[in-house]
This record gives C-alpha cells, sequence and structure tokens, in this order.
C-alpha cells in the first residue's frame, strides 16, 4: 500500500449553512469512489479537521454522483458575521479534506 493525498483522487466544494461548514467530495471515478467511501469516515474527517470542528460531522453518500457530503457542526465560530475567524463561511475546508492521506494499493493508477 502507498499513502497519497485526497486531492489526487477527488475534488471538493464546500460552503456554510450557519455555524457549520458543508463540503462535497467528488471522486474522480468510480475506483476513487470506493476507496474514499471505504476509507473518509465522519469520524476520520473530524481527526483531520481536530479542533477546528468541535462538533459532530455526518456523512451522506451519493453514489449516483461519486459524492461523499460533509456537514461538520459547530465549525466556524459562530458564522458569517459572528465569527472572527478568517473564514467564517467555510471556503476552505474542501481544499482541507483534499489534504487527508488515504491508503491506496501500490498499482492504483490515479489518472
Amino acid at each position: 500500500m502507498k499513502k497519497i493525498r485526497l486531492l489526487e483522487l477527488a475534488h471538493a466544494r464546500s460552503g456554510d449553512k450557519g455555524d457549520s461548514s458543508n463540503v462535497g467530495l467528488l471522486a474522480n471515478n468510480e475506483a476513487a469512489y470506493e476507496i474514499i467511501q471505504d476509507q473518509v469516515t465522519a469520524e476520520r474527517v473530524k481527526r483531520h479537521f481536530g479542533s477546528i470542528v468541535k462538533g459532530k460531522v455526518d456523512c451522506y453518500e451519493l453514489p449516483n454522483l461519486l459524492c461523499l457530503n460533509f456537514i461538520l457542526h459547530d465549525s466556524l465560530g459562530g458564522g458569517g458575521s459572528e465569527s472572527l475567524r478568517n473564514d467564517a463561511q467555510g471556503k476552505t475546508h474542501g481544499q482541507a479534506l483534499l489534504l487527508m492521506e488515504i491508503d491506496v494499493p501500490d498499482d492504483f493508477e490515479t489518472t
């Protein structure tokens, strides 16, 4: 097995809903989706974000889109106009998730 970053298998979009951020992780193909679905769990996403996510993380699967949608509760310091954070709307959370490392078989090709 070898480690790669999610950015080699997927792209992401993120935004906010109140004090929660929303991260959509879209796999590049079905093989990548199977790996992501297996390894990128709500618990692992919460660990990856550490102290940024103070609440729970929910994961919704959208297999027809090869997508996982994560809701990161209590992650924006109040959200929008209430927060003093640099990114009070969660726009960078998608890019941050793409830095997570996962395991793939040594012969797995990302293209």
